[in-house]
């Protein structure tokens, strides 16, 4: 298996050189709900989905007011190479397809469902060995199911995973850092699922030949580092003792490589 190696942020003086001096340090406000398990809420009432809710291009409605859907059916697919497919989360009917506006204050089209409190599902087809997938058929996947990223602009990870030049990809970052005071969402998806996390990396690092795969937690969680640890060992990995000071995304990135680099140096 390739290497998977578990950055963890530690020793302000050894990493002197690979972060930033100053800033503002508010209370993190982390304990109010870091150990507060996740709770599934079903959504209620009328559902709009805005056929634009990533980078590119909008996706196309492929249901018509009347029809019946049901949760996890595909209700708009991929308008372009950079675009998603939107899927619905409940099962009910179609009320309207017309602009609602977003939380930027645009007017973007958007399919309306009325929820039936049903929540009848479609039924999936599971890949039952993920390793007999090419690289081809494991992309195709991910974007026919519609993930995207879970920043700003939503993009779409098919889009990610697909550069020019795969073979000159080093590694692939997974960060987990939760720089922002009181969030403790990514905390609590360690905790809660950290083999999803170790194997979604595994999945990654199949379209990568040369890359390893990182990844960064903060210094305040030593309970997930400890999980994904014993994780990464149960699949003959290699996790190292690295060092990573964390906050944005950018951030991570040069920081995660920075520790790389000095660590490679010493040995």
């Amino acid at each position: 298996m390739k290497e998977i190696t578990i950055l963890r942020e530690s020793g302000a003086r050894k990493m002197g050189l690979l972060t930033f001096k100053g800033g503002v340090h508010p209370y993190e406000g982390k304990d109010l709900s870091k150990d507060t398990p996740t709770r599934e809420l079903l959504p209620k009432g009328e559902l709009v989905y805005p056929v634009s809710q990533h980078i590119g291009a909008p996706a196309k409605p492929i249901v018509a007011v009347g029809d019946t859907v049901l949760k996890g059916q595909m209700i708009a697919e991929a308008g372009g190479f950079v675009s998603s497919p939107i899927f619905s989360s409940v099962s009910g009917t179609v009320k309207a397809i017309e602009p609602r506006r977003v939380a930027v204050g645009d007017m973007v089209n958007s399919i309306i469902i009325e929820n039936d409190g049903e929540y009848k599902e479609v039924s999936y087809t599971p890949v039952d060995d993920i390793d007999s997938l090419s690289k081809e058929e494991i992309i195709e996947r991910i974007k026919n199911a519609g993930v995207v990223g879970m920043g700003g602009a939503g993009f779409p990870t098919h889009v990610k995973l697909s550069p020019k030049e795969p073979d000159k990809i080093d590694y692939v970052i997974a960060n987990c850092a939760e720089c922002e005071p009181y969030l403790t969402s990514d905390y609590r998806r360690m905790m809660e699922d950290p083999e999803k996390l170790v194997e979604g990396m595994r999945i990654a690092l199949k379209l990568f030949d040369n890359a390893k795969g990182v990844f960064g937690v903060e210094n305040n969680k030593p309970d997930c580092i400890e999980k994904l640890k014993e994780l990464v060992k149960a699949m003959d990995g290699e996790p190292g003792d690295l060092l990573l000071f964390a906050a944005d995304k950018k951030k991570v990135v040069w920081d995660v490589l920075g520790a790389l680099r000095l660590h490679l140096a010493k040995s």
